[in-house]
């Protein structure tokens, strides 16, 4: 007994600090905290569908939040239900200037569509927030089971500056999984952060009516002239930068080049430059690039092209982008071009885009 004794003494036994629960909070672990602390912990993905690690420099998820902080206004979920609705998301948003911090809280939706008429449990939902015109990159809610009106009550931060936050739209997307695991679009909802009173570190609890396909609204920044050609055989794309107009600047023209980016399911596969040109709104840049890239790949792929404000001594800044894709990537014209690049395979298809 004495030996049993001595043993039980070397047992080390901590009890968890309330910055230790912090940190662990931080990190997303909601769970933890909440079994710690005497609380539920709320279930994982019920399709054991882990959530995406956070690609975004400076972006992350808080984990849950007390509801109580972000009371909604219109409690009446007994709205009047538009014609072809889709669902209602509501949001929080604040914007931190002092630290550049956005953070917005994901609070509800309410009639989302179901799968199977009068099942009204029939929708395993979840959202992906958006920071565009970055439509490559996301942060992403749990999944919720069995519920057309999912509570979600989590945080996300991203991590943007005060000057870019004018040119920034916050999108909203919501999925549903199937029985198959398929992630089916339900609808989006947009939130341009030009609208938001930055100045005042103010939260705001918003309310969106999801939409089948939006357009964000950005600002006017002119447009580029793009030509796309792709070779089955060869497993070769030929991008065209030809030349812009109406470019944008924040004082004169400026020198200017245009970065391609060929990317594979986010990930960087080749970069190029054009030459840069001197100080003009409708610089003539009328170069090509040939890629590798396979067949099995165009579902996965995006074509980036940013034009760059070059200056000497000082760090070239952004003008606007063009994103060309498959519908992972792309929408509206930018998607369109694409698939008929796909479609007229060893024909170039030329475009306009604008900028964003």
């Amino acid at each position: 007994m004495h030996r049993v004794v001595e043993s039980m003494k070397q047992i080390p036994f901590t009890v968890p600090t309330q910055a230790t629960l912090t940190r662990r909070m931080e990190r997303g672990s909601s769970e933890e905290f909440r079994s710690q602390s005497g609380g539920l912990s709320e279930p994982t993905s019920p399709l054991n569908v882990k959530r995406p690690s956070v690609e975004i420099p400076g972006a992350y998820a808080l984990g849950s939040i007390d509801p109580s902080l972000y009371k909604i206004v219109d409690e009446d979920d007994d709205y009047e239900i538009p014609l072809d609705h889709i669902g209602r998301v509501w949001f929080a948003v604040e914007y931190e200037r002092e630290t550049e911090k956005l953070l917005v809280t994901l609070m509800k939706a309410k009639n989302l569509p179901t799968r199977q008429y009068g099942n009204n449990s029939s929708c395993d939902p979840f959202i992906r927030l958006y920071l565009m015109p970055d439509e490559r990159r996301y942060l992403q809610s749990k999944f919720k089971k069995k519920t057309c009106n999912p509570k979600f009550e989590e945080s996300f931060v991203f991590q943007v500056s005060y000057r870019s936050l004018q040119d920034r739209v916050l999108k909203i997307t919501v999925y549903d999984v199937d029985r198959h695991r398929r992630h089916n679009v339900i609808g989006h909802a947009l939130y341009p952060l030009k609208d938001h009173g930055a100045e005042s570190n103010e939260r705001l609890v918003i309310w969106r009516d999801l939409e089948r396909e939006v357009t964000e609204s950005t600002a006017d920044k002119g447009e580029l002239l793009v030509a796309l050609c792709y070779n089955n055989h060869l497993e070769r794309l030929t991008v065209g930068v030809l030349e812009a107009r109406d470019l944008k600047y924040e004082n004169q023209p400026s020198d200017t080049y245009v970065k391609v980016c060929v990317l594979v399911q986010n990930k960087v596969l080749k970069t190029k430059k054009t030459e840069v040109l001197k100080k003009t709104d409708s610089p003539n840049y009328n170069e090509s690039f040939t890629l590798k890239l396979p067949v099995t790949s165009l579902d996965a792929a995006s074509l980036s092209l940013t034009i760059m404000q070059h200056s000497s001594g000082h760090k070239d800044k952004i003008i606007g982008r063009v994103i060309l894709g498959s519908f992972m990537f792309a929408r509206g014209k930018e998607l369109d071009h694409w698939n008929e690049m796909v479609a007229n395979q060893r024909d170039q298809v030329t475009q306009w885009h604008g900028l964003v």
